[in-house]
């Protein structure tokens, strides 16, 4: 392998590891603040990939950035309302709003499961040509935490479907399958790493873990591995981040374990 090729991974790497930063750092603000485990995220990501790519391909690329965020919001909100006023349990609730949103997608994508954008101006390309010409308290106040935090949250997860959809260049229904995990993954992966510190630092954290995540997506993709393992990858790296704190605080137990095994035998 390169330096060249190492290089392109991890350019790769990063350019979808900040995008899915995104995503993660909803989850982080829903589940690790607000305590709250929103599962409407696969179909949220899809809807923010679907309503920005409509909005661009309809001649407006910086618009579909601030639709694709209302978007999220309207699907934040219809979960919180769910929960806070309907009393629908939050897991519940995650799981109505996003098989809600699949019919919504295909709804906003024109009864289509794909969007092609290969010939859309897209803001990544409005970047580029910029950068080409320009020089270098009580129940109530839980309640409206709730409602405007899962808000924000979703809001973040639409925008980064809507920057991946952009980036790529094309939409299909299924572009936000699996991102709960995706994000779940990285979460873990960013508070083992930088855990402990404030919420900047645990921000940081998520989004390196978003990367490393990514980065180990990438070089699995460059060694020919077959597309359907990809989700048996992403099932690994969530067990292997969860259980390496675990394994490392109950490692010195093992080892005497294991040695007295041996001074048996």
């Amino acid at each position: 392998m390169t330096i060249a090729t190492i290089l392109s991974l991890g350019e790769t790497a990063l350019k979808l590891g900040l995008i899915c930063s995104l995503t993660v750092l909803a989850l982080f603000l829903s589940y690790s603040m607000l305590n709250v485990c929103d599962l409407s995220t696969d179909g949220c990501f899809t809807l923010g990939a679907a309503v920005g790519a409509a909005v661009a391909v309809s001649g407006h690329p910086f618009l579909s950035i601030f639709a694709a965020m209302a978007a999220g919001i309207c699907s934040g909100f219809v979960t919180a309302i769910l929960q806070t006023k309907l009393g629908v349990d939050s897991l519940l609730a995650g799981i109505i709003v996003n098989t809600a949103l699949y019919s919504v997608n295909i709804a906003v994508m024109g009864g289509s499961s794909l969007i092609n954008m290969n010939r859309t101006e897209t803001v990544f390309s409005m970047m580029k040509e910029t950068l080409k010409s320009t020089p270098l308290k009580g129940r109530g106040d839980i309640v409206v935490a709730l409602i405007v935090g899962l808000c924000v949250a979703t809001s973040f997860t639409a925008l980064s479907g809507c920057l991946l959809s952009q980036s790529q260049k094309s939409v299909d229904i299924n572009i936000g399958q699996g991102m709960v995990t995706i994000a779940l993954a990285s979460l873990l992966i960013g508070g083992t790493i930088l855990g402990r510190g404030g919420i900047f630092v645990r921000a940081v954290g998520m989004v390196l873990g978003s990367f490393i995540f990514r980065l180990v997506y990438t070089v699995a993709l460059r060694f020919n591995m077959p597309a359907f393992m990809l989700k048996l990858v992403s099932s690994v790296i969530v067990v292997l981040a969860i259980s390496g704190p675990y394994l490392k605080k109950q490692w010195p137990q093992i080892k005497r374990r294991m040695t007295h095994r041996k001074g048996v035998q």
